[in-house]
């Protein structure tokens, strides 16, 4: 994810300075085949090696501290190091390494952990299947809406809605669902029969004159009109983020979530709700489906701060009236699963996580802090080049544009996002680029001042590149 940019040096290779550390990175560079990679860029400058982490401090392999404002990749929500994660995840290895999930095997930290997620997902949502990561929940709950429609007698209820700016997942199923523009490579193929794509929710970039209200209004009815193209009796389910994460950190209109719900009811389509992201107290809250927006999905797709990353571990949580309606034919067989769903060591880090989410209220520190950070980072819009500051709480995004009222990008040679998190890097802050934006995403155990520390450093990181941006002729100096 981060690469050393102009700005910045690769650690020294080879002379008088042949250290464990510059092998480490040599090796890296020669061998590690990194998610997202970019090869030229990769294959010239490296990676930053990370070896060590407390709390939300991150230490290189030189020994420069970083505070990690994204939060490993929206995941490490208690924070790292934690000693008690580490003697339950010890604990658990010397009693029972693994077991074999499939059929009818289980064990008891997985059955533990399962009605735990039916006691804190909202409505009937009681029946839990664990995958390795959020790409393979949502991946599974593709595979079991097309089972719950033909068990139904629905076998032509295939289509599902989407949108634009979404993000799914990258196996070959979610990369398909999902709608953002940037991943969508040409060497790739994806799945499109089916697949439909609705547009971003994205009010920033709503038609000029559109107000909030309006914009939402054409969202719900382009929905329904998709719908009643497609024949209702066609559409198998639509897909949401409750809070568009990785497309953008897209907080919908108000009523936006709730009205395509209500869609979904009116016209028999399975509502997935993808909390990837959004579970598990980013935003101050078990799941935000109802308690935010009022929305009961049919299915929760959750990963990430199940384990605040400390092991990969996902989940699908399926209601009762999907689960029922697979139950009476003994010739059915859900056959979907992974040699590591239900990994007793993974599940007895998520029970521990989900301990000490409840003990120490980090929900609570969440919503009072998160709306300090809200409020702090908003004092970045009087910079040149911050068109938008959006998100919610623990989950937010800075949006750079080469011109505020236009609203217009940087041409993409320009990374501006990345060259803004060069320099914040090298300043001691981790902050996540995606193209024009810096996300930022920290672990729930953020306090006033790691606030202050982070938009002190991200100030000073924007104004090193507005200046680098004047001397390159792409601002005015004035």
């Amino acid at each position: 994810m981060f690469v050393y940019g102009k700005n910045m040096s690769a650690p020294a290779k080879g002379g008088a300075r042949q250290t464990i550390e510059t092998d480490l990175w040599s090796q890296d560079r020669r061998h590690h085949l990194h998610p997202y990679q970019n090869f030229v860029t990769y294959n010239e400058h490296g990676s930053l090696i990370i070896s060590g982490g407390e709390g939300a401090w991150l230490r290189d392999s030189d020994g420069k501290k970083y505070f990690d404002a994204v939060g490993g990749m929206w995941c490490t929500n208690i924070g790292l190091g934690r000693q008690e994660m580490a003697d339950a995840i010890a604990e658990q290895v010397t009693r029972l390494a693994y077991a074999n999930p499939f059929t009818d095997m289980s064990n008891e930290p997985a059955a533990r952990l399962a009605a735990k997620l039916a006691e804190l997902a909202p409505g009937d949502l009681n029946h839990v299947f664990f995958t390795c990561g959020g790409s393979t929940a949502n991946d599974s709950a593709y595979r079991l809406i097309q089972m719950y429609q033909s068990a139904r007698g629905q076998k032509q209820k295939t289509h599902v809605l989407c949108r634009r700016d979404a993000y799914h997942g990258t196996t070959y199923l979610t990369a398909s669902l999902s709608g953002k523009a940037g991943d969508r490579m040409p060497d790739f193929r994806y799945i499109t029969e089916g697949i439909h794509h609705l547009t971003s929710p994205n009010f920033y970039r709503a038609p000029d004159g559109m107000d909030a209200a309006a914009f939402c209004d054409y969202l719900v009815d382009e929905m329904e009109q998709k719908i009643l193209e497609l024949g209702p009796e066609n559409v198998a389910a639509f897909w949401a983020e409750p809070i568009l994460g990785s497309g953008g950190v897209i907080v919908p209109p108000e009523d936006y979530n709730r009205r395509t719900w209500e869609l979904c009811r009116k016209y028999d389509i399975l509502y997935v709700a993808d909390e990837v992201v959004t579970g598990f107290g980013r935003l101050g809250h078990w799941f935000v489906s109802k308690d935010m927006f009022g929305v009961e999905p049919d299915i929760i797709c959750c990963a990430k701060g199940l384990t605040s990353g400390y092991l990969p571990l996902g989940a699908m949580i399926v209601s009762d009236r999907i689960y029922d309606a697979l139950g009476d034919d003994a010739d059915r067989w859900f056959t979907a699963g992974f040699t590591y769903s239900a990994h007793p060591v993974c599940c007895a880090a998520a029970l521990k996580n989900i301990e000490i989410l409840e003990r120490e209220n980090l929900f609570e520190n969440v919503r009072n802090v998160g709306t300090y950070f809200e409020q702090q980072l908003r004092t970045l819009l009087d910079l040149p080049i911050v068109g938008d500051i959006r998100g919610r709480l623990f989950m937010m995004c800075v949006v750079n544009v080469m011109n505020k009222k236009t609203r217009e990008f940087f041409p993409p040679e320009v990374m501006i996002g990345k060259r803004i998190s060069n320099h914040a890097e090298a300043l001691g802050l981790i902050v996540r680029p995606v193209v024009d934006l810096n996300v930022l995403s920290p672990s729930l155990t953020m306090t006033k001042d790691d606030v202050d520390y982070i938009v002190s450093k991200l100030r000073q990181a924007i104004l090193l590149t507005i200046d680098d941006l004047r001397e390159e002729g792409y601002l005015r100096s004035a």
